[in-house]
């Protein structure tokens, strides 16, 4: 067992920045995020034994972070509100104007998401964000497939609406001359 253990361990340090990005898309807080990633580890390597290694270790983990956020909800609903994660994404770069424009484009994009129901918001980043095939994602969040599809559509529109991104806009085709 004490092999599973170490192989649960080394995994979970490889995606521990899949799983912060993910928990700051539930919590909405990089500290309760952190709190959150570190007891999804605690609990993944106390429960090392039950992993299937011919599962996808990556559904595995994401399940029980989710598990552990609506846990926690369960037993804060009176704490209070969330807090915003607004200042992350200031940072000077060296590349000037289109990085200005790009961390605006951002701005608004996250502005956008957090806007989103949770059921969304959840859907959009595990297929986004983190990849996830809609089967796994299904898989982690307990809901059929076709479920994943319609929130990620709803998503997808809502963030098109609220981005000023119409369907009719063409994308990379070249004009014709003539």
């Amino acid at each position: 067992m004490t092999n599973l253990a170490e192989t649960v361990g080394q995994r979970l340090v490889s995606f521990l920045p899949n799983l912060r990005r993910f928990a700051i898309s539930l919590c909405r807080s990089r500290e309760l995020a952190d709190d959150l990633v570190q007891a999804t580890c605690e609990r993944a390597l106390a429960a090392a034994a039950s992993f299937d290694p011919d599962t996808r270790f990556d559904a595995w983990v994401f399940r029980i972070l989710r598990n552990l956020w609506i846990d926690q909800v369960r037993r804060c609903k009176t704490s209070g509100t969330a807090v915003e994660i607004d200042d992350a994404l200031h940072l000077p770069s060296a590349f000037g104007e289109a990085s200005a424009e790009a961390s605006i484009a951002l701005k608004q994009v996250w502005a956008a998401v957090q806007t989103l129901p949770e059921e969304q918001r959840e859907v959009l980043i595990l297929v986004c964000v983190e990849e996830f095939s809609y089967r796994d994602a299904a898989d982690v969040l307990a809901i059929p497939i076709g479920t994943v599809m319609s929130r990620l559509a709803r998503a997808r529109k809502t963030l098109a609406e609220l981005t000023g991104i119409t369907a009719g806009a063409k994308r990379s085709s070249p004009e014709k001359d003539g």
